[in-house]
């Protein structure tokens, strides 16, 4: 990333990786973006769709051309967030460990990297490529969903993992149903999506036809 390598500045640098499919993105990944970049400093927040998700392998997902625009149309209004096309270029399926490293640089004034990532996600980074570099790369923000019991979430890091402790943050978010999963069952039926996702992709969505069924 250009703004980061011409930074004179860039250990002093604090940034926000989120990752996903983004298919659409919605309110509820913007929220979150913004409430970790306050609470946590963050200088940028930078949304990486991803490219070939390994876990994803048997789901049909949207052309990455679409969930890339679809993306950058949501985040254009906040000077604060970016869109990468580093994991979508990939020509092999990606990781998080790749994407961490890319943006973490081999310099060691590189910026410091959070990982922003759903709190059940975070219980199972035992699973997860070199999650042991990860560990020592990025911190993690771990972000809890409605009716998520945060007291639960760090009972289970403290059995599985103390010492990742120190490397876990917990951000609670005020209760947002919404999924991409939701909108796309929505927009199958014709109906309507307004104010589940920024405008301009639900505009976008509509003019590609996304997500019709038959």
């Amino acid at each position: 990333m250009l703004f980061l390598r011409n930074n004179g500045n860039a250990a002093a640098m604090s940034i926000g990786l989120m990752g996903g499919t983004f298919d659409p993105i919605h309110m509820g990944h913007l929220v979150t973006a913004e409430e970790a970049r306050q609470q946590f400093d963050l200088n940028y927040v930078i949304f990486v769709p991803t490219g070939n998700p390994p876990h994803k392998e048997k789901e049909t997902i949207s052309l990455p051309e679409h969930r890339y625009l679809m993306t950058s149309l949501a985040v254009m209004s906040n000077p604060y967030f970016f869109v990468s096309t580093v994991e979508i270029n990939s020509k092999t399926p990606t990781y998080t460990i790749d994407t961490v490293r890319h943006f973490s640089g081999s310099e060691k004034e590189g910026p410091e990297v959070y990982f922003i990532t759903g709190a059940d996600a975070i219980l199972e980074i035992f699973t997860w490529k070199d999650y042991e570099e990860l560990l020592r790369l990025c911190t993690f923000i771990a972000v809890s969903r409605p009716g998520y019991s945060l007291d639960r979430f760090r009972e289970s890091l403290n059995r599985a993992c103390p010492e990742m402790v120190n490397k876990v943050h917990l951000l609670e978010i005020p209760a947002l149903a919404v999924s991409s999963t939701y909108i796309r069952e929505r927009a199958a039926l014709g109906k309507t999506i307004k104010y589940l996702t920024p405008e301009p992709v639900e505009q976008y969505i509509k003019k590609h036809d996304l997500y019709l069924s038959g």
